[in-house]
C-alpha cells in the first residue's frame, strides 16, 4: 500500500517557487525589525540564513525532505538548522495562507513579463515576415474558400493584432496579481503592528489586498491567467492550423526549414509540420488547466481549503507550455519561405475578383443588390463553361449588363488590394503603414512587460 503521507505532500513541485518564498520572507523579517516586533540582531541572522538558503538551492546543494511537506517547511528546517531557535521569530505574523499567495503573486507577475516578452518575438518574426514578402499578393479565405485578394503581410499583420491583444490581456492580469496579500494571516490579519505598505514596496507590488478573508483565498489572478492564456493559445493553434494546411502540397503556399519538420518513419517522401501540429495539439492542455482550476474554485467556501494545494501544477504547466511553444514559434516563423508565383498566380482565380466587378457597376449607377445578381450570373455562366472572368468575351459580359464595356479588363487582383484604402484595409500604403506601426510598437523593447 502506497505510503498515505505523501497524499498531501507539494514539495516535488512547489520548490521552484523558492526564489519568491524567500524574497517574501526577507522583507517580512526586514519589517518585523523595522516594527520592532523582533530585534534587529534576529533579523539579521535570519536574513543571513535564507540567503545562504537561497544559494544552496540554486546549486543543487540543498536536501528537499518530502516528510515536511511543503517548500515553506523545508526551508523553515533548514533555517533552524542553521541559526538555531531565532529561525522560530521569522513566522510571527503571517500564516502559510498569505505566504504561498504572495509566492504565486509574485511567481506569476515575473511569468507574464516573461511571456509578454516571447509574444513580441513572435510578433517581430510575423513583421520580418510580412515585410519580406510585402508586394505579394494572396488568397483571402472565407469559410476555406477563396474570397478576396490581399496581401501576404496583411495577413501576417492579422496575427500581429491577435498577438497585441493577449499582450493587453496579460498585462492586465499583472495588475490585479499586483496585489500583497502578506499581512493577512491565515483569515482574519494579525494581532502585530506589522507594516504593510512597506514589505508591499519591498517586494514591488503596487498595493495590498483590503480585505484578509479575500486576500487568502483569491485565486481570481489565476483564473484570469489561466483564461488569458487559453485565448493566446487558441490564436496559436489558428496560425499553426494555417501553417499546416500551407505547406501541404495541396495549397503549397509555403515551406518550412527542416528542424521545423520531420520525417515518416515509413514514407520517406514526407516532411511533417510536426512543430506546427504540436503547438496545436498543447493548446487542448492549456484549456484543461482552466477548466481545473475553475473547478477546483467553484464549490469553496471562505476562506483557505486544501483544495487550493492543487493550484499551482497546472498554473506551472501552463507557463512551461506557452514559454516553450512562444520559443518554437518566434523561431520557425523566422524560417519561412513563401512561394510566391504560386501564391500570386491563384490570387485572381476562382472568381476572386467577383466583388470588384460588383463594385465596378455600383459605381456605373447600378444598385449594389442588382449589381450582385448580374456577377452572380456571370460567375455562373463561366463556371458552366469552364472559363474565367478575365477570359469572358466583352459581348457576353454586356448581355448580363450594358454597363460593362472594355474597362472591365482593367480589374485585377493588383486594383483589387489598392482599392481597399480604408485604414486597416489590405491597400499596399496601408499594409506598410501597418507594418510600420507593428514596427514602432515593438520598439518599446523586449523586456518593457
Amino acid at each position: 500500500m502506497a505510503d498515505i503521507n505523501n497524499y498531501t505532500v507539494s514539495t516535488h513541485y512547489d520548490q521552484r517557487l523558492y526564489i519568491q518564498d524567500i524574497a517574501g520572507s526577507i522583507a517580512h523579517a526586514k519589517m518585523l525589525a523595522r516594527q520592532e516586533i523582533i530585534d534587529q540582531r534576529d533579523s539579521t541572522k535570519i536574513i543571513e540564513g535564507l540567503s545562504q538558503i537561497r544559494s544552496e538551492i540554486a546549486s543543487g546543494e540543498f536536501i528537499w525532505d518530502s516528510t515536511l511537506e511543503d517548500i515553506h517547511m523545508n526551508i523553515e528546517r533548514r533555517l533552524f538548522e542553521l541559526i538555531g531557535a531565532v529561525a522560530g521569530r521569522l513566522h510571527t505574523g503571517r500564516s502559510r495562507n498569505d505566504q504561498i499567495s504572495v509566492d504565486i503573486r509574485m511567481y506569476l507577475k515575473d511569468a507574464i513579463t516573461s511571456i509578454v516578452d516571447g509574444i513580441k518575438l513572435v510578433q517581430l518574426s510575423l513583421v520580418d515576415l510580412g515585410g519580406k514578402y510585402s508586394d505579394v499578393i494572396m488568397p483571402g479565405y472565407t469559410h476555406l474558400q477563396r474570397a478576396q485578394p490581399v496581401l501576404f503581410a496583411h495577413h501576417m499583420l492579422a496575427y500581429f493584432h491577435m498577438l497585441q491583444r493577449d499582450i493587453s490581456r496579460l498585462k492586465d492580469c499583472h495588475f490585479r496579481a499586483d496585489v500583497l496579500p502578506l499581512g493577512s494571516g491565515a483569515l482574519a490579519g494579525v494581532p502585530y503592528d506589522v507594516d504593510r505598505d512597506f514589505i508591499a514596496d519591498e517586494l514591488g507590488f503596487r498595493s495590498i489586498t483590503p480585505n484578509s478573508m479575500d486576500a487568502v483565498s483569491d485565486r481570481d489572478f489565476l483564473i484570469e491567467f489561466h483564461s488569458a492564456a487559453s485565448i493566446l493559445m487558441m490564436h496559436i493553434s489558428r496560425m499553426s492550423e494555417e501553417v499546416i494546411l500551407w505547406s501541404s502540397r495541396e495549397f503549397g503556399f509555403i515551406s518550412l526549414s527542416d528542424e521545423f519538420t520531420t520525417g515518416s518513419s515509413i514514407m520517406p517522401q514526407k516532411r511533417n509540420p510536426d512543430f506546427a501540429e504540436l503547438a496545436r495539439g498543447k493548446t487542448g492542455r492549456i484549456y484543461g488547466n482552466l477548466m481545473g482550476i475553475l473547478t477546483i474554485m467553484k464549490g469553496l467556501p471562505l476562506t483557505y481549503n486544501r483544495d487550493l494545494q492543487e493550484d499551482k501544477e497546472g498554473l506551472f504547466d501552463t507557463i512551461d507550455t506557452i514559454t516553450s511553444t512562444l520559443h518554437v514559434y518566434s523561431q520557425m516563423m523566422n524560417g519561412v519561405k513563401l512561394y510566391s508565383d504560386r501564391v500570386a498566380s491563384l490570387s485572381s482565380e476562382s472568381y476572386m475578383l467577383a466583388t470588384d466587378l460588383a463594385d465596378y457597376l455600383v459605381v456605373r449607377g447600378v444598385p449594389f443588390r442588382e449589381a450582385h445578381g448580374i456577377v452572380r450570373a456571370v460567375c455562373m455562366h463561366c463556371e458552366e463553361n469552364t472559363t474565367d472572368l478575365q477570359s469572358l468575351p466583352i459581348e457576353k459580359y454586356r448581355e448580363f449588363s450594358t454597363s460593362f464595356d472594355e474597362s472591365v479588363y482593367d480589374i485585377t487582383a493588383e486594383s483589387s488590394v489598392s482599392a481597399r484604402s480604408v485604414y486597416g484595409g489590405t491597400a499596399p500604403e496601408r499594409v506598410l503603414a501597418g507594418l510600420e506601426e507593428a514596427t514602432g510598437i515593438l520598439k518599446k523593447g523586449i523586456g518593457n512587460g
